[in-house]
């Protein structure tokens, strides 16, 4: 089966034109399968496998790895498989029906809302970065934006007199998401105030650092990472601010697909992610609705 293999690394390099560390990756994950059912099953070629050897190797391989590690290795078996029937060298797709794990869905951590208003209180101050960091957090916080669209922002984006922000999120699709009070106050202070003098380089972006280059993702999570380890709130990110406004307007009532449009998500489901009230709120909404809660 080496012959294979090696056959399918210059197929990848040649026809299909994959990176170096695509194709690495993909003939890494053969030669191991190679290895199990030459080791396990006496397989030494192709025509000899068969469905049953895939899916003991991926058996076996998830009592080691994580399930994103063994849908890569499912997937890299895949195309060998189809590359194989397209060589001829076999003649029916053997993995076809093996479905590719599933990977557990995780709940994002979240913020209270005092660990927001702590986070507030930290960063507030009159220094010109000051300014900033309040505008950030407000908008992120307040709006529920991406961390790539809240640092993707450019001055036409920012519609203070109609109170919104237009953005450009995941698949090029365009969406108004409205600004908060509080937001609107931080951004008009930091754009009157505190950014004329960090542009140093007439940028059109919204956010700049220090040297006046718009505000990296790295540069912004390293600044959350800090400001949490004094308030002491260690699991800090961007995601965990545009989860705060997700979580919080859920808790207070909001319709998910309201919710939905505010976020940007293409499927509902992937909004449902953020439904995760504890049962003390469930509890406080049921007393508050039903009818028939109390006497």
């Amino acid at each position: 089966m080496t012959y294979e293999i090696k056959e399918f690394e210059y197929y990848l390099r040649q026809e299909k034109r994959l990176s170096n560390h695509t194709v690495e990756a993909y003939i890494r994950d053969c030669t191991l399968f190679y290895e199990f059912v030459n080791k396990y099953h006496h397989v030494t070629k192709v025509e000899k496998l068969e469905k049953r050897h895939i899916e003991s190797y991926i058996k076996s391989v998830s009592k080691q790895f994580e399930t994103s590690s063994v849908a890569r290795k499912l997937s890299s078996i895949k195309m060998f498989i189809k590359f194989l029937m397209l060589e001829r060298m076999i003649d029916q797709d053997i993995a076809r029906h093996i479905k590719t794990p599933k990977k557990a869905k995780h709940l994002p951590s979240t913020l209270n809302v005092s660990d927001v208003l702590k986070l507030l209180e930290h960063v507030e101050g009159d220094s010109v970065l000051a300014k900033r960091n309040v505008a950030l957090i407000e908008l992120i916080y307040g709006s529920g934006l991406r961390v790539s669209e809240l640092l993707s922002l450019s001055i036409k984006d920012i519609h203070l007199n109609h109170m919104y922000v237009h953005v450009i999120g995941k698949g090029n699709k365009e969406r108004e998401v409205p600004i908060s009070e509080m937001a609107y106050t931080a951004i008009t202070k930091y754009l009157k105030d505190a950014r004329p003098q960090l542009n140093k380089y007439h940028s059109n972006m919204i956010f700049l650092n220090h040297l006046g280059k718009p505000l990296s993702r790295v540069g912004f999570y390293k600044l959350l990472k800090q400001w949490g380890q004094v308030i002491g709130v260690e699991d800090i990110s961007p995601h965990t601010l545009r989860h705060a406004f997700a979580t919080h307007l859920l808790e207070n009532g909001m319709d998910l697909r309201a919710l939905q449009l505010l976020l940007g998500h293409e499927n509902i489901s992937t909004t449902q992610i953020y439904t995760h009230l504890n049962q003390k709120t469930l509890k406080k909404m049921y007393d508050t609705m039903h009818p028939r809660s109390k006497e």
